[in-house]
């Protein structure tokens, strides 16, 4: 799995690190920085994450 995040549409609401903490967060400037081939094993948190963004700024690529 790879995912993506649309940068241009981000607005770092951070709903992505809530349901996603080990893929998402926010770095000490409050940038949003993620792990863009997380393990197959947090398939369904990230699939959550993408889900409640409310822009719909993650996307989720299988490799």
């Amino acid at each position: 799995m790879r995912i993506e995040v649309d940068m241009k549409k981000c607005d770092l609401h951070g709903q992505c690190t809530f349901s996603a903490p080990d893929v998402f967060r926010f770095d000490d400037n409050g940038d949003l920085v993620y792990d863009p081939e997380p393990s197959e094993e947090r398939r369904e948190e990230v699939e959550e994450a993408a889900d409640v963004c409310p822009v719909m700024a993650i996307l989720i690529h299988d490799q």
